[in-house]
């Protein structure tokens, strides 16, 4: 687990750094941030499921908006026949960006979940 806190650390420090030329940065690096800051304390065997719990909730409620946004996944998937996520990292177009960004929210989820799971099951 501590190998698996220690990547997930490295890759949201790595996503907050790319951010730096995003459009909207002051709301993306939290983001990744607050997500390698639970990481590297759980490699540390430090646990807090109440921070999870927000994490995710805040997380799954951003993620939610992201789906359902004028340009959202839901947009990609159904008006842009869900084009190519990665065929280049410029976003052009407003649809790429949010779905990227949609997928980036549930990374942090799934990281957060898998955390918070394992910290119930070691203190049972």
């Amino acid at each position: 687990m501590k190998i698996l806190n220690v990547v997930f650390c490295l890759m949201f420090v790595l996503f907050a750094g790319l951010q730096y030329n995003d459009p909207d940065p002051y709301i993306w690096m939290p983001i990744y941030l607050y997500s390698a800051l639970l990481c590297w304390l759980a490699s540390r065997n430090r646990f807090y499921p109440k921070w999870y719990i927000a994490g995710i909730l805040v997380y799954l409620a951003y993620a939610i908006y992201k789906f359902f946004d004028q340009n959202g996944v839901e947009d990609w998937f159904t008006k842009h026949n869900a084009e190519n996520l990665a065929e280049t990292m410029k976003a052009t177009k407003p649809w790429i960006e949010e779905t990227r960004e949609f997928f980036g929210l549930f990374i942090c989820i799934g990281a957060l979940a898998i955390n918070y799971f394992y910290a119930k099951k070691k203190r049972a």
